[in-house]
């Protein structure tokens, strides 16, 4: 399985990069793809590192303005001209998604993903891994939009929430057959 991650790219602390290590090495130990945006730096390099770790295979897709801080040494890297660009690909070469921490662009592109699933351009599986409570405001806010009518479908259709790495894949391998 081809696994996107939207996630930051900034230096936080462990109560976010243990989980993160962790989500990486076990689709790598499981033999499967990190697909995700190339940067060798803050908390991309940390799943970066723990896919490599555990024998994974690593896809970047970076931006132009960001090419400089993409990570050597990934199995495959793309440099996109622009966010937009960058946020299709990422999404044409995965089978799955999930969201951990992040800031907007990583909200940016949840929300891309969970817009099209809202209008069945894609039924791949999308996780926010909601570690240490990040995205508690997020999902409360979702139950609000479904209650209120906003969403066209269950929310349940659209994403799974997960506090630990390891129901995060359990979900996506058994969401796509590969148990």
């Amino acid at each position: 399985m081809d696994i996107c991650v939207f996630l930051s790219a900034a230096d936080l602390d462990d109560r976010y990069t243990r989980p993160a290590r962790e989500f990486a090495k076990l689709i790598g130990k499981g033999g499967h793809t990190l697909v995700w945006g190339g940067s060798d730096v803050g908390l991309m390099k940390v799943v970066a590192d723990g896919m490599q770790e555990a024998g994974g295979r690593l896809v970047g897709v970076s931006v132009s303005f960001l090419a400089e801080k993409s990570r050597p040494g990934a199995d495959e890297m793309v440099i996109a001209a622009d966010l937009a660009e960058r946020k299709r690909l990422l999404l044409e070469k995965a089978d799955a998604v999930v969201v951990m921490v992040g800031g907007t662009g990583t909200l940016d592109e949840a929300t891309e993903i969970l817009e099209l699933k809202k209008h069945g351009h894609t039924d791949k599986p999308v996780v926010v891994l909601n570690t240490a409570g990040f995205y508690d405001g997020l999902k409360e806010q979702f139950r609000r939009m479904e209650d209120e009518g906003f969403l066209p479908r269950a929310l349940t259709d659209l994403v799974f929430f997960a506090e630990e790495p390891v129901g995060a894949l359990a979900y996506l391998e058994e969401s796509l057959g590969t148990v």
